[in-house]
């Protein structure tokens, strides 16, 4: 089966996840019990598929540190479902992180993100184009259940030939392209509805991203103890939650943190030095500056 011109060809027939699962013989005359039972069986078996992965998906973080400390940036590449949890990934992050490192790019754009776009994910000039705003600095991450959607593939190859780190999650026991520097294989097998990736496939690729983005935010010093401390309090309900992380970091009252919240300008982790060094404003920001973000490494100083 040719993929690409001028791509490695896949191994086999069909894709595992277009395969028929004999588990589904009958699901439609099934009482709807068994037919959940039978859905949360297959899914059980996703936590185990990802655990075999940990050290690629380590790998995987190891490079984005990297990318974003040199002031790079991570883009997801997918098209359909693939492209779907690329974009609801990204869009977590400046909210809980604070940081605005990580970006989605989706086969048929932001239309394609509340229905489809037939025809997107097979357009590789549009693939190629998508590639345009990434550099050598930053790193691309694509992501296809098949491994070998052509617009993913196509702005991988895009992006390797500026000099950007290039990683492929697919579902697919496919050949590592010359253009990757890394592969996660996520063999998830025949979901209950042949093709329908957004079910195991899917499942198993949204634990991945979320471990890869909060592994990379907690190695950059954006995370505290399990806390959100780079969170961003732009409403009643992330106010709440800053103070409490302050209160729970100091063990002032939320009063006095909800006070110096405001006075560091709305940053937690400003408010927490200020606090814990009795510093000014300017002097925390200097300290964390020199602690490159790192709370705890300003803190130890």
């Amino acid at each position: 089966m040719v993929l690409l011109k001028g791509f490695v060809s896949e191994k086999g027939c069909l894709s595992y996840t277009e395969k028929i699962n004999p588990a589904s013989k009958g699901i439609d005359a099934l009482p709807t019990g068994r037919i959940l039972r039978l859905i949360h069986r297959e899914d059980s078996k996703v936590i185990e598929v990802v655990k075999k992965q940990l050290p690629q998906i380590e790998k995987a973080v190891e490079d984005a540190v990297n990318v974003i400390k040199n002031n790079g940036k991570v883009f997801y590449i997918g098209a359909g479902t693939s492209g779907r949890l690329g974009v609801l990934d990204a869009a977590e992050i400046p909210p809980t992180f604070g940081c605005n490192s990580f970006k989605a790019i989706i086969a048929g754009g932001k239309t394609a993100v509340y229905k489809a776009v037939e025809g997107a994910e097979d357009n590789r000039q549009a693939g190629r184009k998508a590639a345009f705003k990434i550099t050598k600095k930053d790193m691309a991450v694509g992501i296809s259940a098949s491994g070998k959607t052509p617009f993913v593939l196509s702005a991988l190859k895009a992006a390797k030939q500026k000099g950007a780190k290039c990683w492929l999650i697919t579902c697919n026991e496919t050949d590592k392209y010359p253009f990757l520097d890394g592969m996660i294989k996520l063999i998830t097998g025949a979901e209950i509805v042949a093709g329908s990736t957004r079910l195991k496939a899917a499942t198993a690729t949204k634990i991945t991203l979320n471990m890869f983005s909060t592994a990379t935010m907690t190695k950059l010093g954006r995370v505290y103890d399990g806390l959100m401390i780079d969170v961003v309090p732009s409403n009643k309900k992330l106010i709440e939650r800053a103070t409490g992380i302050i209160t729970k970091i100091t063990g002032c009252n939320r009063r006095k943190a909800l006070q110096y919240l405001k006075l560091s300008g709305m940053n937690p982790k400003v408010a927490v030095l200020m606090l814990e060094k009795e510093v000014s404003k300017r002097k925390a920001e200097k300290l964390l500056k020199d602690a490159e973000g790192s709370l705890r490494k300003a803190l130890n100083r």
